[in-house]
């Protein structure tokens, strides 16, 4: 239910897959949303009919200005953007239009407007080829692709504009986001998406015949790759809480890795799903790809200090199980 006192937020990317979560935990906590999707690879149904929404570009400053104005939006969510590490290698263009230019022009417009707190969906891509050891926020940032360096621009754009004006900002720094949504309100739907959960899952499901492992002689104890895997719906929890320091502390801004600390291999995630799923996942072993490491897990000491972050769905087992029962229904919905 809203409450009085809280004011409306706009999402950007807010169909997507992390935009409609972190849209359901807002409505969840009271606040007034609005949508901005332009729907390239967000979904109508993922908006709640009750909730506004704008279909368009989050770079069309003109655009933004009327809707941040018309409905009194006090703050902003900004996921809209492209995320596919190997497309941004192909086509960076692509990737500094979506990701640097049109969060310049939303910047501009919420300066316009004279909206004070945003709060930026970044990556761990920023810190490119890390060592074995938890990153903190103070790794140096030295992008390995297109898609990196671009979060990282719009990271540093944010960072002038603060100094400049007022104005505060948290960029949030996600490591592996996976799962879906405990009640069943949302997962992530896109087509041919990459990640190690959602492929897996899709395997499970019938709704792909088998996955590539890539590499298996990495220095882990099964050979294969270490992440660290954050539930979408803690990653949505982190997101409103960013919203809330923003606003009790109007001078300060933040940067803060998003994940839980510690990592599972590739071989862990297909177990886990088979567990899960009871039946196996065919997958086959293939070379590593150019620029994977063994090991990247984020050090989360800095958003469970200064938000007080208490992740609620750590736990393998249930990231798995909350993305494969959206994978089901997917499927159902497509039988």
């Amino acid at each position: 239910m809203t409450r009085p006192d809280r004011f409306p937020v706009l999402v950007t990317g807010g169909a997507g897959y992390i935009g409609s979560h972190a849209m359901l935990a807002l409505r969840d906590g009271g606040w007034p949303v609005v949508v901005l999707d332009d729907l390239s690879t967000g979904f109508r149904e993922a908006v709640p009919h009750d909730v506004p929404l704008i279909v368009g570009n989050a770079g069309d400053e003109a655009l933004v200005i009327r809707t941040l104005a018309q409905h009194g939006i006090g703050a902003i969510l900004h996921f809209a953007g492209s995320i596919i590490v190997p497309e941004s290698v192909a086509d960076p263009l692509k990737y500094y239009r979506n990701n640097t230019a049109n969060s310049r022009a939303l910047i501009a417009a919420a300066l316009t407007a004279g909206v004070r707190h945003f709060v930026f969906s970044s990556t761990a891509a920023v810190y490119g080829v890390p060592s074995d050891d938890p990153v903190t926020e103070s790794w140096p940032t030295r992008p390995a692709n297109p898609y990196g360096t671009s979060k990282l621009m719009t990271e540093l754009m944010l960072a002038d504009v603060a100094r400049a004006h007022r104005f505060n900002y948290c960029a949030l720094r996600y490591f592996n986001v996976a799962g879906a949504d405990p009640q069943g309100r949302a997962g992530q739907s896109t087509a041919g998406a990459t990640s190690l959960i959602k492929v897996a899952v899709e395997v499970a499901a019938g709704n792909r015949p088998a996955m590539q492992v890539f590499g298996d002689s990495y220095a882990t104890p099964d050979g294969t790759g270490v992440r660290d895997f954050i539930h979408v719906s803690d990653l949505a929890d982190a997101h409103v809480r960013a919203l809330e320091a923003l606003i009790a502390s109007p001078g300060e801004s933040h940067v803060l890795n998003c994940g839980y600390g510690r990592g599972a291999s590739v071989m862990e995630v297909i177990r886990a799903v088979e567990r899960v799923a009871g039946s196996a996942v065919e997958h086959h072993i293939v070379a590593p790809r150019p620029g994977d490491i063994a090991i990247m897990v984020a050090d989360n000491s800095a958003l469970v200090a200064r938000f007080g972050w208490a992740p609620r769905y750590d736990d393998l087992g249930q990231i798995v199980a909350d993305a494969l029962a959206w994978e089901r229904r997917l499927a159902r919905a497509a039988a």
